[in-house]
């Protein structure tokens, strides 16, 4: 009767606070925070536990963190870095080392190798100093008891349980965690974790050093030396998150920002650069012409991310000059508009002379958090110590091994590339939308399709995030050789058949997508009638819920 055909829902909208998760039980947690007086980083630090436990696929207090807010009080954006280091004590040619014992010429998803600090933890307690209202206890509280008393798993997130679990090399602690009595859980079964719940009670108790140089950090430490690891104590005590300062352009009139390096946020400031030198509203939303200049842009952003994307601190990343808007016409003009690209290269930003679970939260004083945190792939590495209910991210498989003077290569003590980033949209200065899209290397994309869908084709949050979606891959990566057959089009069965025709006349080669095409969350603020507008997409259990 009302809006889009293919959306499946109308926006949820609240004039008190809004929470938008992949979890209608995490959504509803951060909602009660909400009501009881928190901020919008409680409710969001509410959530997340809560994902941590109920979509432990995805995220975890074993993975690192990202987020962007909006600070009522002062007017201003804020971005948090929370992604953990490598070991201090495995250096790059004990690494290579290691990995050619096993075989490989890259790093493997399994196993000790890939783990990096957890950045997570820290992160909570670093964004709840600054922004919490309620104390810990009421913030985890929700996640304790569901973690003893146990929850019904939803349907996708059972899927993704199962896949996950069956190519994952879980053994030990991890098999006896994820898989109760040897089963798998399936959709509405009830799943606990009473070692999760002690592990939080830890963090209420002991905060966030009770993590990285109390009793768990012990126990971390011995596990890893008993069973080859390299993560140490001193590696848990060092870490901090760091505040940074989100990096933005202005798209047709709306200002987008994302987070700089180690992630890939950038790319999606560097498609978007390129793509407003093209009438994209005049091709129409469900045109091959539209298509094609995205699909295009994305292959010429993907070049660059794949060279200079790695930690500030250790290489250096132009970030000015790749989105720069001289520098977007000059990758613009490579983009043929009647034939796809085989093969492109990374460009010369030097214009000067001489790539897990996302969630998003806004309360009734105007503050909103964008919020994305990862375990990377599936379970992580597959890897847990006894007793703490949390497994280990894998985000160090993306450090590359060769050439070694490549800007992410890996290093002791070096943030590896992130392929998780949080989103925010200003108008006038004031907050447009709060949003983020999970998985890998679709979230560039799939925040430019987003934006697109809103800004060039006039669809609310809803409709935005339940239109079919596109997803190149094969561009060059750390685990990829660079692209010389212009990959892949995945396309979901939404986008028409008279378009898939065309695209494949000019040149692209198509597939069909088996579920990556993201887990879509937002918020947008209706700054005229002062209410929240929000969105969870169909591809996952998600829901908005607001008050």
């Amino acid at each position: 009767m009302t809006g889009a055909r293919w959306a499946t829902r109308s926006e949820v909208i609240g004039r008190h606070g809004m929470v938008a998760t992949s979890q209608p039980l995490a959504t509803q947690i951060g909602v009660d925070v909400l009501k009881a007086g928190g901020s919008a980083v409680d409710a969001a630090i509410a959530a997340n536990a809560a994902l941590g436990l109920m979509e432990p696929t995805g995220c975890g207090v074993g993975g690192d963190l990202f987020a962007i807010g909006w600070d009522a009080t002062t007017g201003k954006l804020w971005g948090v870095n929370g992604s953990g280091r490598s070991p201090r004590g495995l250096s790059g040619e004990g690494l290579r080392a290691e990995v050619a014992r096993l075989g490989r010429t890259t790093i493997p998803s399994t196993g000790m190798l890939p783990i990096s600090v957890p950045g997570a933890v820290d992160a909570w307690f670093t964004l709840h100093r600054r922004f919490g209202r309620l104390p810990m206890g009421d913030v985890l509280g929700p996640s304790i008891r569901y973690a003893r008393e146990g929850f019904p798993v939803s349907e996708v997130i059972a899927h993704y349980w199962k896949s996950a679990a069956e190519f994952r090399e879980l053994t030990g602690a991890a098999w006896a965690t994820w898989a109760p009595g040897g089963r798998l859980p399936g959709k509405g079964e009830i799943f606990t974790n009473s070692d999760l719940a002690r592990t939080y009670e830890r963090l209420v108790a002991e905060g966030r050093d009770g993590f990285y140089e109390g009793k768990i950090a012990g126990e971390i430490e011995a596990f890893m030396r008993g069973k080859g690891g390299y993560l140490r104590r001193e590696d848990l005590a060092a870490h901090r998150t760091e505040w940074v300062k989100p990096v933005g352009v202005n798209y047709r009139g709306y200002d987008v920002f994302e987070l700089p390096p180690n992630g890939q946020g950038i790319a999606v400031l560097q498609m978007l650069g390129m793509l407003e030198g093209f009438d994209l509203r005049g091709m129409g939303r469900e045109s091959a012409e539209a298509l094609h200049v995205m699909i295009e842009a994305k292959k010429l952003a993907y070049e660059d991310r794949a060279k200079f994307y790695a930690d500030p601190e250790m290489a250096a990343v132009p970030v000015t000059e790749l989105v720069a808007k001289e520098y977007a016409a000059v990758r613009r003009a490579l983009i043929d508009p009647a034939r796809a690209a085989v093969r492109v290269d990374a460009g010369n930003p030097t214009l000067r002379q001489g790539d897990t679970v996302y969630l998003t939260t806004a309360d009734a004083a105007g503050n909103m958090v964008s919020l994305i945190q990862s375990n990377y792939r599936g379970f992580g590495s597959g890897v847990m110590v006894p007793g703490l209910g949390f497994g280990f991210q894998n985000r160090g498989e993306q450090f590359v091994l060769e050439p070694r003077d490549h800007a992410n290569v890996y290093a002791p003590g070096k943030r590896p590339f992130h392929t998780i980033i949080p989103a925010f949209v200003l108008k006038g200065g004031v907050p447009w939308m709060s949003f983020g899209l999970m998985g890998g290397a679709m979230q560039p994309q799939g925040h430019v399709q987003v934006l697109v869908n809103m800004i060039d084709w006039d669809l609310n949050a809803q409709e935005a995030g339940d239109a079919a979606r596109w997803e190149h891959v094969g561009s060059t990566d750390y685990n990829e050789p660079a692209m010389t057959d212009g990959g892949t089009v995945l396309l979901e069965s939404g986008v028409p058949a008279a378009v898939r025709a065309e695209l494949v006349r000019r040149g692209h080669r198509l597939g069909e997508g088996k579920g990556g095409f993201g887990g879509y969350q937002a918020i947008r603020w209706d700054a005229v009638n002062r209410v929240y507008l929000g969105a969870s997409e169909s591809r996952k259990d998600g829901q908005a819920a607001g008050w």
